[in-house]
Order: C-alpha cells, then sequence, then structure tokens
C-alpha cells in the first residue's frame, strides 16, 4: 500500500512521520540532509506516495535534493499549514510532523512551486547588491551625522565627490578624522563591491532575451525585469496574466459574512521586493514626462490619480505591469504604447 510522509524541516533536525491506511506506521528524526532523509524513507516507506514538507529557508534546497533522490517531493504552503497544525494540544516537531502526513494523506494541502536553482542564484544576486547599497546608503548617513556634530556640514553630492568632500572637511581635525576616514574607507569598498556586481546584473541582462523584452516598458529597468523573470521563470506557470497581479499580492482582500461584505487593503502577499519593484516602476511611469514615456497605460494611470489619489492610482499601475509583463513574456511581443491601458 502506499505511505504519506510528512517532514518537520529545521536547521538541525528534521521529524518524521509515515501513515499507511490511515495509521502512523513509523515515526523518527534524523540530520537535516535530503541524502539521510530519502534512505530513511526508502527503509520504512518503500511506496512512499508523497513526501510532504512546509515552505522555509530549506525548502528549495529539500525539493530538489529530494526530487533528484527520486522521492515524491511536495512542498506546501506554510501559511495554511500552520491553521491545521495549530489545532493540535501540543506543539512539538513530531506533532507538526504527524499532522503533515496527515496532510499529504487526504490531499488536504495547497503545493507552491519551487524555484528552480538557477532562478534562486539571480534572486541571491538583486538581493546581494539591493543589501549593499542599503549599507553604502546608511555608512553615509552616518558619516553625514558624525561630522554634523562638530559643525561640518557635508555638501551634497555621491561618489567621489562625496568622498572630496569629506576629506576635504577633515583637513586639520586630526581627531575627528580618526574616526571617520574607516567609515569612509568602508564606503568606498562597499561601494566597489555593489559596481561589481551591477556588472554581474547587466551581464545576466543581456544575456536574457526576456528581460531585453520587458525593458522596452517605460519606468522598467534591468533590476525589475530581471527579478520579475527570476520570479516568474516560466509563463505558462500561470494559466493567465490577470492571475500574476494576484500572486504578486497587488489584488485588495475581501471580507464577506452575512450582511458584511467589503473589500480592504491589498493582500501584500508573496514577494516582497517584486511588489515593491513594481510599485517603484509604476512611480516612474506616472510622474516622467519626458518625450517616449507617453502611453495609454500612463495616461490610465494619471485619470485614476485624479479619481482615486496617488498612491491607489501607483497599485493600480503596479497590478497591470505585472499583467502586461506576463502577457509580453507569454507571446514575445514587445510593449505597446497604445494598448493594455483597460482597467
Amino acid at each position: 500500500m502506499d505511505q504519506y510522509i510528512g517532514l518537520d524541516v529545521s536547521l538541525k533536525d528534521t521529524a518524521i512521520s509515515i501513515r499507511e491506511d490511515g495509521k502512523r506506521i513509523w515515526r523518527g528524526k534524523c540530520a537535516s540532509d535530503p541524502k539521510a532523509l530519502a534512505q530513511i524513507i526508502r527503509k520504512h516507506a518503500p511506496n512512499a506516495k508523497r513526501v510532504v514538507f512546509e515552505t522555509g529557508p530549506l525548502s528549495t534546497w529539500f525539493f530538489h535534493a529530494l526530487t533528484a533522490q527520486g522521492m515524491p517531493a511536495i512542498c506546501i504552503e506554510a501559511r495554511h499549514a500552520q491553521k491545521i497544525l495549530h489545532e493540535t494540544l501540543n506543539k512539538t516537531d513530531a506533532n507538526d510532523a504527524d499532522g503533515l502526513a496527515q496532510m499529504a494523506e487526504a490531499g488536504f494541502y495547497r503545493a507552491v512551486r519551487v524555484k528552480s536553482f538557477d532562478s534562486m542564484l539571480t534572486r541571491t544576486l538583486v538581493g546581494a547588491r539591493n543589501q549593499l547599497l542599503r549599507i553604502s546608503t546608511q555608512l553615509g548617513n552616518q558619516i553625514r551625522g558624525l561630522m554634523k556634530t562638530f559643525g561640518l556640514v557635508i555638501p551634497i553630492g555621491t561618489g567621489r565627490v562625496f568622498d572630496g568632500n569629506v576629506r576635504e572637511l577633515l583637513t586639520g581635525n586630526d581627531d575627528l578624522a580618526r574616526i571617520v576616514l574607516p567609515l569612509l574607507e568602508a564606503w568606498r569598498d562597499i561601494r566597489k563591491r555593489t559596481a561589481d556586481l551591477d556588472r554581474r546584473l547587466l551581464a545576466v541582462t543581456r544575456q536574457s532575451p526576456a528581460t531585453r523584452l520587458l525593458m522596452t516598458i517605460p519606468g522598467i529597468g534591468a533590476v525589475t525585469a530581471v527579478s520579475y523573470v527570476a520570479a516568474i521563470e516560466e509563463p505558462d506557470n500561470f494559466r493567465t496574466s490577470r492571475s500574476v497581479g494576484a500572486w504578486v499580492g497587488l489584488t485588495t482582500r475581501r471580507y464577506q459574512s452575512g450582511e458584511v461584505d467589503y473589500d480592504g487593503h491589498i493582500s501584500r502577499r508573496g514577494d516582497n521586493h517584486l511588489r515593491g519593484l513594481l510599485y517603484e516602476a509604476a512611480t516612474v511611469i506616472l510622474t516622467r514626462t519626458r518625450p517616449g514615456n507617453e502611453s495609454s497605460l500612463r495616461s490610465w494611470g494619471l485619470k485614476l490619480r485624479e479619481r482615486l489619489g496617488f498612491k491607489r492610482a501607483a497599485v493600480a499601475v503596479a497590478r497591470k505591469l505585472a499583467v502586461i509583463m506576463h502577457s509580453m513574456l507569454k507571446t514575445g511581443e514587445v510593449f505597446n504604447a497604445s494598448a493594455g491601458a483597460t482597467a
């Protein structure tokens, strides 16, 4: 008979529960190593039908490693699983594994698409670059704040201009220079590392026809295009283009119970970083008026801004961008400035 396995994964150990014909036949624990888990599953569940575990930091590695070992791995949405697992009286790893095994046997779960390692590598590149940019900004602000205390106001400027202004103001102030210059050197080094990642990101963009296609949209740059392609992977992963807006978390939530029925704020589910990039792109579309930026999408967004305000209009344009970009990837057509402006 078929066996159903639930895995409660943590960084160090993984709790295992195996069920067959409505009963638990074995449970235990082993190190969080997919190869070791595959050996245990083969030993205690030779006819494994489903191996279920929740989304988490190790889910991408576990899914691909277990699949490579021939295991029927299924990654399920942790937010939905927790609503069921929290019904148990005692919260333990073993009980969570039992609950996941029961969900696997009943088929009562929502599977999620696990991204490939190539997509995760691209997302890691974008994330590392963004982190360095944040650190660089924080260091620059820290240097400005420290020097203001001593009446040294750094003029507006970035890059070499900022570096030169700081060194010029520190001339003759050796005590303060011994404190600020190490921060300045760290700032310069981080900017250099950020530039290296920028070049890698641009190289990835040039090698991808999909990202070059998306960059034909005004307001969509290399970072947004690469992040979108890495998140979507294949257009066929979504049945319709409209579903992408909901997947990114840009559609409104609805609450209906009896006579109560209202729409709330956007769900904010899914990829936070991609949602922020789409919102920034929508802001550019609504605020930049340079030649070549005019489109029916922008005209539609400006009408919404007059009626609903800037923020709501930007969210609507961001959702529309997510839909249009998916449609472009699916058809292979460049952005049509006179189309795609319907609500």
